[in-house]
């Protein structure tokens, strides 16, 4: 092979390699955003009390697995092939772990979804605007955390990352007028316990969204982020009990 053969065939697998991690990257951005979308038309169904969006919520729901898989298979093509070392190899697990976080997102978002049609069929409940609070609130840090990732904005990313915190006060301040709203009446048990699992699918929102925000803060410096987390789940029953990491969603 000539030299000039040669440098063409170095440019062409350069091309094709800057190729490759630009594909990952738009499919993950493409999840992100999808997550945020989803997660802002499940409050706006509890918003609007509007059946037909929640649906849409709930049967859009299987693009993401599809986006994930297609994530999983273009991160496993580029480490056989490409063997990525250092910054990009750092990009290319990030994306794998972010896009395993995204997903459960969008679970919780459809389980928003699901719930909001059941409670569209009953008296609105006061303690609703606290719950739209914290949707808001939540949707607030995936949006920053997908734009932190955009960016590769570490001081974003920690952002996100501290005012989790926030989000888990919002979800124990609500638990707390449920109760209240189930003591004073026991027909308001059947609403409070859908508005109490919604309440627990956005704080786990919250969760996943401070694991893409670690994933970020790895990403851009190459360490991880050594202080715990500052947060405690005042929800549990035993009081004081650390804070877990994300779950699966369950409905």
């Amino acid at each position: 092979m000539s030299w000039t053969e040669q440098i063409a065939r170095s440019e062409h697998i350069i091309k094709s390699y800057d190729k490759e991690l630009g594909r990952l990257h738009k499919t993950l951005l493409e999840m992100g955003r999808f997550a945020e979308n989803q997660l802002a038309a499940a409050i706006e169904a509890v918003i609007r009390r509007d059946t037909g969006l929640a649906g849409e919520v709930v049967e859009s729901d299987a693009k993401v697995d599809q986006l994930e898989r297609d994530i999983n298979n273009l991160v496993v093509r580029h480490l056989a092939l490409r063997h990525p070392l250092a910054g990009d190899l750092r990009e290319t697990v990030a994306a794998l772990k972010i896009a395993s976080e995204l997903e459960p997102i969008c679970d919780y978002a459809a389980n928003v979804a699901k719930r909001s049609i059941a409670t569209s069929q009953m008296p609105l409940m006061q303690p609703v605007p606290a719950l739209l609070r914290m949707g808001r609130f939540a949707l607030m840090l995936v949006k920053d955390v997908i734009d932190a990732y955009v960016a590769r904005d570490a001081a974003k990313a920690l952002s996100v990352w501290l005012r989790d915190e926030e989000l888990d006060k919002l979800c124990a301040k609500l638990f707390g007028e449920l109760l209240i709203h189930m003591m004073d009446d026991p027909r308001n048990i059947g609403a409070c316990t859908h508005l109490l699992f919604m309440a627990k699918n956005i704080e786990r929102i919250g969760d996943h969204a401070t694991n893409i925000a670690e994933n970020v803060q790895y990403l851009v410096h190459g360490v991880p982020l050594s202080e715990p987390r500052p947060k405690v789940d005042k929800s549990s029953l035993e009081v004081g009990a650390p804070k877990r990491r994300a779950k699966r969603p369950s409905t």
